[in-house]
């Protein structure tokens, strides 16, 4: 008999592939776009840092408003279609950036590239927001099971984690020696790969029936957003799930504004060094994410959840107080595995409380409050650190303190909270892993349903450790 590799089955198999060479594209694009900018375009320009993070505005700028009205679109339509569909527009907007890169970069004002760039960002994150539901939704009809749902949410998570460890070291090269092109081809080509696996998977036949037709009946934009958004505000069960995201965000946010000051200023390293903190977070998610399932199966989703916060947040305080490189980025290792870990067993508590008819609006509300929050994160923690608390410092009990330290200890407390929060708030499991939702069922909202969380994978971060440029579903857990 012939060996064959398969993850979970043949279907999943498939779309992990797809995710697999989608992800290293993304890692490249990302570089890419951010390397050519500050070293080609805005070479010995001030405008160059300000260039780049327009980059990032403009991926934000696409989640937090194509975002909430993506779900109910993704509710109407055929959920494998709405992925081919997505992945030729991006495909084509990758095709149209990469056409006109061929130009000289002085052949264009630097103006008109900034704007190719940034709208190319944009239309993809765009795209991005119909394709993330659409995965999340199509994952819970090819993987059943709470155990394989939480492996497959753990395989994803690493091989996001190891595209992200590969793909910048390509794209240097790759743009320096090759071109921009052709490093921009190479993107376009993962489009075309994962266009290729996506429609290399058979959905269910009972899947299929039981959703029905695809013109069934539609209330209207408006009406279908609202009733989607109603739907996530009724449920006890998905607020608290939301609350305990934001606030972790809030906790862990600091971490990734902060960590290269921390680094050169706290563990007293040059700044070359970085890159190895970059690894050692990486590797702690690789890891996080191979036990994530596991650690489920053993725990259960709730339990998993508050646990992996308190020993996040208990970490982070451990890490704040570091003042050597080596057991910095130890301790940073061991961080991330936890969180990593937390990524998991929110996924199948996320699925509990989220209908078939209702995945993509959940996710349209969960995922662009939980970006925003990280959004904030980021600028409350520079502003602090660069104005407030620039010139705090000062001993207690013996223990030195100063700005960044004292910032992500806060962080690590609020971490903390977060946890006793989600031990507090999220409903006892009625089983090994079920959980009471409170959410007034589909078309009956004057009853309570019960759903249980047979594990998921979990289409986006619940505390995100960095952000892609790429307009994909995926970074890490997110495919």
């Amino acid at each position: 008999m012939t060996a064959r590799l398969t993850l979970i089955n043949r279907d999943y198999t498939r779309l992990w592939f797809g995710q697999a060479v989608s992800s290293v594209g993304d890692a490249v694009f990302s570089t890419t776009l951010v390397l050519w900018v500050a070293t080609v375009l805005g070479e010995g320009q001030s405008w160059a840092p300000v260039a780049v993070s327009g980059i990032l505005m403009a991926s934000s700028v696409a989640v937090l408003v194509i975002g909430p009205l993506a779900g109910v679109f993704v509710d109407r339509w055929d959920k494998r279609g709405t992925l081919l569909r997505t992945e030729v527009v991006r495909g084509a907007l990758v095709a149209v950036l990469t056409a006109v890169s061929f130009l000289p970069a002085d052949a264009l004002p630097a103006g008109v590239w900034l704007a190719l760039v940034y709208a190319t960002v944009l239309l993809l994150h765009a795209a991005g927001q119909f394709f993330s539901p659409a995965r999340f939704a199509i994952l819970a009809d090819l993987v059943t099971g709470e155990a394989d749902r939480a492996r497959a949410a753990g395989i994803g998570q690493a091989t996001g984690e190891t595209a992200w460890i590969i793909g910048p070291p390509i794209a240097a090269p790759l743009l320096f020696t090759a071109g921009l092109q052709w490093a921009l081809l190479f993107n376009g080509l993962t489009y075309a790969v994962s266009y290729v696996a996506i429609r290399s998977i058979e959905v269910p036949p009972a899947v299929a029936a039981a959703r029905g037709p695809a013109g069934r009946r539609r209330d209207g934009l408006r009406r279908e957003f609202t009733d989607g958004l109603r739907f996530f505000t009724r449920s006890r069960f998905l607020v608290a799930l939301l609350l305990l995201a934001v606030i972790g965000q809030f906790g862990v946010g600091a971490l990734s504004t902060l960590n290269v000051f921390f680094t050169t200023d706290n563990l007293h390293a040059d700044a070359h060094l970085y890159g190895y903190v970059g690894m050692a977070m990486g590797v702690g998610g690789i890891t996080g994410a191979l036990c994530g399932g596991r650690v489920v199966q053993w725990f259960g989703a709730r339990r998993t959840t508050w646990i992996s916060l308190l020993v996040s947040g208990v970490l982070l305080v451990a890490y704040s107080r570091q003042t050597g490189f080596l057991g910095g980025v130890a301790l940073l290792f061991v961080f991330t595995v936890p969180l990593t870990v937390l990524n998991t067993a929110m996924a199948p508590l996320l699925l509990a409380a989220a209908p078939p008819d209702y995945r993509g609006r959940v996710m349209a509300v969960f995922y662009p409050v939980t970006k925003l929050a990280s959004m904030l994160s980021a600028v409350l923690s520079g502003w602090l650190a660069g104005s407030v608390l620039r010139d705090v410092s000062g001993s207690f009990g013996g223990i030195r303190f100063g700005p960044l330290d004292t910032i992500l200890a806060v962080s690590g407390v609020i971490v903390l909270l977060s946890g006793v929060f989600a031990w507090v708030a999220l409903p006892v499991a009625a089983a090994d892993g079920g959980t009471a939702a409170d959410a007034p069922a589909p078309g009956n909202e004057d009853a309570d349903v019960v759903a249980h969380a047979d594990g998921a994978e979990f289409p986006a971060r619940v505390v995100h450790r960095s952000d892609d440029l790429r307009g994909s579903d995926e970074r890490g857990s997110t495919e």
